[in-house]
Formats: structure tokens, C-alpha cells, sequence
């Protein structure tokens, strides 16, 4: 069965609360895992970005202290971290430096290497050390940079993705999800989409992927870079609704059977 991630990002726009309605909504919906990103802004911001003044929900600051204001802490993702276990749902995040690396550690032993990321074979070899399970995301990436991701952070699970917001289709390539899975049968291969609507998506299910990673957000009016290629709870059902369907759909292939309904169908019509 697919496993569906809930991609809430930061999407929260650094209130809990709302972090936590999306939370319930994921829950609803029967996502299995929620998914934050983490980072340390000081580290991760470009020095010729820090100082760039940014119009925001709460006036124009500078960028570097809008990334600390959407940041959550140790405080809010106790608060987080409480909330998922209230609701049986798991969570994890994707991290940007290795200290967040060790700061999610304090939660799960699951985490996930950006796509802008897995070039930095420090980052990546300190989170396979680390984390037990290790994903990463393939976006604006080329074969030989995939290819040293693999051989360096040598993750359980690769995620074919596009790193546009929102994805182009006819860029999507999904065909390379085949190349992935013949290329690494030892791996789980998912899909992380950043294209408007969900038809694109469900025709990865009987390619085979074993994870389905979608943004979600309560209202893509809300403000902030990721909300319009995010899907809102109603999408979120008809999301994992689906994949479910189509799974059941495909069936378990072999040769053909007659099964079910149509036993009664043959019966009344062949005797």
C-alpha cells in the first residue's frame, strides 16, 4: 500500500495552530505522515539575501528575519510533535543543515534531504548516519548528480519530483520513475508533485511508486510561495481516496480469474 505524505512545509506560515488544523486534516484524509521542513535560517539564507527587505503578513522586514518568523522551535514542535501523537498520525521533516538534523532527531529517526540539498555530500553523509530512514528528493537534478546522491547518502527511498511551483506538465517526465526502479530495485521510489491537480499524480500509482507526497494547505489564498500548488482538505481526500481506488483497481495481476460479481454474471448467462 501507498504510502501518502502530507507535505505541510511551511505552509503553517509559523503559527501552530494552523499547523495543527492541517495536521487534522492529513488525519482526516488518512495520510500516514505529515511532513515539515527545518532549517537554521542563518545557515541557510544567502548572505546577499539576509539584508533584501520583503513585504509580509506583518509588514516589511528583512528576509532573514521573515525565515526566522515562519521558523518553528523547540517549543512549537513540542506542541506539534503531541498533537500527531493525540491523533495517531507520524511526522518527520525535511532538513536543511545539520543542525536541524539533530534537532529532528529529538522527534523521529526519519528524515529528508531537499532536492536543493543533495548535492551537499556533508549533509548527506551526517543524516544517513543519522536518521534510520533517509529520503531524498531528485528536483533540478541531472543523472550524474542523482547518481552521487545514491552512492554517497545512500538513501531508502528516492522521490522523483520537479522543483517548479507550480510543475509544468509535459516537464513532469514520469517515465523516469521507470528508470529509477530499474535503476534502484533495492530502493523505494515515490513522487513528490508540485503541479496543479491530481490526475498527474494518480498515473504514478501503477507505475509502481510506494510514496505519494502532495503539499497541503487549508486555503491556497493564504499567503506564502507554496500555497497555490497546495491541496486544500476536500483535494486531500479526493487525493488519497484515489490512490486507494486505483490501487484496488489494479488488482494483483497473474493470469485472468473470474472473480466476485462475475461469478453470477457467467452463471446466469453460460449455466
Amino acid at each position: 500500500m501507498i504510502k501518502v505524505i502530507a507535505e505541510i512545509g511551511i505552509n503553517h506560515n509559523g503559527s501552530v495552530e494552523l499547523a495543527k488544523k492541517m495536521i487534522d486534516a492529513a488525519k482526516v484524509a488518512g495520510c500516514d505522515y505529515v511532513k515539515f521542513q527545518k532549517r537554521t535560517p542563518e545557515l541557510c539564507v544567502p548572505e546577499h539575501q539576509k539584508n533584501i527587505m520583503r513585504a509580509t503578513p506583518w509588514g516589511k522586514m528583512r528576509y532573514i528575519d521573515y525565515k526566522y518568523k515562519i521558523e518553528f522551535g523547540a517549543k512549537e514542535y513540542d506542541e506539534i510533535n503531541e498533537h500527531c501523537l493525540e491523533r495517531d498520525i507520524k511526522w518527520f521533516a525535511s532538513v536543511w543543515d545539520i543542525p536541524s538534523v539533530d534537532f529532528m532527531l529529538n522527534y523521529t529517526s526519519v528524515g529528508k534531504i531537499p532536492s536543493a540539498l543533495i548535492t551537499n555530500d556533508e549533509l548527506l553523509k551526517y543524516a544517513r548516519k543519522k536518521f534510520d530512514v533517509l529520503l531524498i528528493s531528485t528536483g533540478m537534478s541531472n543523472e550524474e548528480e542523482i547518481e552521487h546522491a545514491v552512492e554517497i547518502g545512500n538513501p531508502d527511498i528516492i522521490f522523483h519530483t520537479n522543483s517548479t511551483y507550480p510543475s509544468k506538465i509535459n516537464e513532469l517526465n514520469l517515465n523516469y520513475i521507470k528508470r529509477l526502479k530499474n535503476k534502484y530495485p533495492d530502493k523505494s521510489i515515490g513522487y513528490s508533485g508540485h503541479e496543479f491537480g491530481l490526475v498527474t499524480t494518480f498515473a504514478t500509482v501503477p507505475m509502481g511508486v510506494e510514496w505519494i507526497e502532495r503539499h497541503v494547505t487549508l486555503d491556497r489564498t493564504m499567503w506564502g510561495s507554496d500555497q497555490m500548488v497546495s491541496i486544500e482538505p476536500h483535494g486531500l481526500i479526493k487525493l488519497t481516496k484515489g490512490i486507494r481506488n486505483i490501487e484496488a483497481a489494479l488488482g494483483i495481476g497473474g493470469s485472468r480469474q473470474v472473480l466476485g460479481s462475475e461469478l453470477e454474471k457467467r452463471k446466469s448467462l453460460r449455466g
